[in-house]
């Protein structure tokens, strides 16, 4: 099997206008599909030719022929024609694209956009546009990730992040990383002039959350056993619901410990194993792991994750009819810590 084509790769080779005759563009995340297919159509033409020689197609409103057809005509007065559909999902006898992906026409940037769902690779289509062009499986970030996802996007802008304003951005905005984007477009723009590193204290600022009230420091109040500021809080959490709901806290908490059980298993307890292990894109995220595999042993991590759930499932409304969510927050931090 051929190897998987990166993000970064596509970026660097289209950035260097490098093309490919067709690109498939797959998976669950949607954010890399939109960033390469808007990339291709606002840089490949110029405006003078996109009249004539771009074309934007929609998987509900086409059919295989005619996406076939649309790549076979030659450029008006260009070097190159973009042909990109969208929605390529709902595009019936997808597989039928192989006979001319098999000889595409060189004067044709083919754009497949596939959201919420991949090819089988086993298939002949999948294998043939690995050879002549480009398939790429945009895949869902996973939580733990999202830290080192902020640090690349807002190193492409020559801007670095503390490490805890990242983990505050990853609390606050979650997994959709197109309005991550959107957030860390905003920041940016906030900063003093001739300041090229964010902070907490200007996330608290501009965004809005508390650089010490947050569940990043609840997490590392937790591993480092400090009731009592875990407790407070908790009690800042009841006190700004609307900011603080209990169940961000939760997957937040569900999350860590998942992963640190996960990180039990890995082959070498070092920052760099840990890093492999749980997909994490650099090793200094690996370190709060380490320093919380000391604190908890394996055993205690799964009952934590059962803890959780059940406390989620208690402020559903699962066996609990009086308890408010604050107390919910010190019942689990009790059972954590002891």
């Amino acid at each position: 099997m051929a190897k998987e084509v990166t993000y970064e790769e596509i970026a660097r080779d289209l950035k260097n206008r490098i093309y490919k005759p067709v690109y498939y563009l797959m998976g669950e995340e949607s954010y890399y599909i939109d960033k390469i297919s808007e990339y291709i159509a606002q840089t490949v033409l110029t405006d003078e030719e996109k009249g004539f020689n771009l074309t934007i197609m929609y998987g509900s409103d086409t059919d295989i022929t005619n996406i076939v057809n649309t790549a076979k005509r030659y450029p008006m007065m260009s070097e190159y024609q973009v042909v990109i559909v969208k929605e390529a999902q709902n595009v019936k006898n997808m597989e039928q694209l192989a006979f001319y992906v098999q000889k595409p026409l060189p004067s044709t940037i083919l754009v497949i956009c596939h959201k919420h769902g991949v090819l089988d690779r086993r298939k002949k289509l999948a294998a043939i546009i690995e050879k002549e062009g480009v398939l790429f499986e945009s895949k869902k970030v996973k939580e733990a990730q999202l830290p080192g996802f902020i640090s690349s996007y807002l190193k492409r802008k020559s801007v670095d992040i503390e490490p805890k304003a990242a983990e505050m951005m990853a609390e606050f905005v979650g997994m959709d990383l197109s309005r991550m984007a959107g957030e860390l477009e905003k920041l940016v723009l906030t900063l003093p002039q001739g300041q090229r590193r964010i902070t907490p204290e200007q996330i608290e600022r501009n965004i809005g959350i508390s650089k010490d009230y947050n569940n990043y420091e609840l997490r590392s109040a937790l591993i480092a056993r400090d009731v009592l500021k875990a407790n407070k809080i908790i009690k800042y959490f009841e006190e700004n619901p609307k900011t603080n709901p209990i169940q961000m806290t939760l997957s937040v908490l569900f999350g860590f410990f998942s992963n640190l059980m996960l990180a039990y298993y890995a082959p070498e307890k070092t920052e760099q194993g840990i890093a492999a292990q749980l997909g994490l894109r650099s090793s200094w995220q690996a370190r709060e792991y380490l320093v919380a595999m000391r604190v908890f042993s394996g055993v205690k991590v799964m009952e934590i994750i059962g803890e959780i759930r059940y406390c989620d499932a208690r402020s559903k409304g699962v066996e609990n009819v009086s308890l408010s969510d604050g107390d919910l927050l010190r019942e689990l931090i009790y059972k954590i810590l002891h």
